[in-house]
Order: structure tokens, then C-alpha cells, then sequence
């Protein structure tokens, strides 16, 4: 079980640009969803909130990449 937990960690900040990357093209693609079935300024705000939860997301990754090198670089 430890090496299959190993393959879903990210462990560098390469990683976890990869991961955020991918958040974000899927947001996108719900946003351009949203704004489909919402004409109007609630497609908008939908839109704004799918793509603001990546920068969210993408922080803390980014913060918990520094904070485990960090940690286990005594």
C-alpha cells in the first residue's frame, strides 16, 4: 500500500504545477458550461467562482509542497 500511496503524492513544486494546471483547465470547462446554461450575469459569477477555486487550491498546494521540504530538510 505504501508504494501505490507514493504515486499520488505530490512531491515537487514541478508536480504540483502539473496538478494545478489541470484544475484549471477543468474549471474552465465548467465555467464555459455555466455560462451556457446561465445566460447572463449568473453564468458570469458561476464562471468567476469555478476559476477563483483554483487559486485557492493551487495556494495550498503550492504551501504544503514548501512546508513538507521544508520539514523533512532538517
Amino acid at each position: 500500500m505504501e508504494r501505490i500511496k507514493r504515486l499520488f503524492t505530490i512531491k515537487t513544486k514541478f508536480e504540483a504545477f502539473l496538478v494545478i494546471y489541470a484544475l484549471a483547465l477543468g474549471a474552465t470547462e465548467r465555467g464555459i458550461v455555466y455560462m451556457h446554461q446561465y445566460p447572463g450575469t449568473g453564468g458570469h459569477l458561476l464562471a468567476l467562482v469555478c476559476t477563483g477555486s483554483v487559486f485557492i487550491a493551487g495556494g495550498m498546494i503550492l504551501d504544503t509542497v514548501e512546508m513538507r521540504r521544508s520539514a523533512f530538510n532538517f
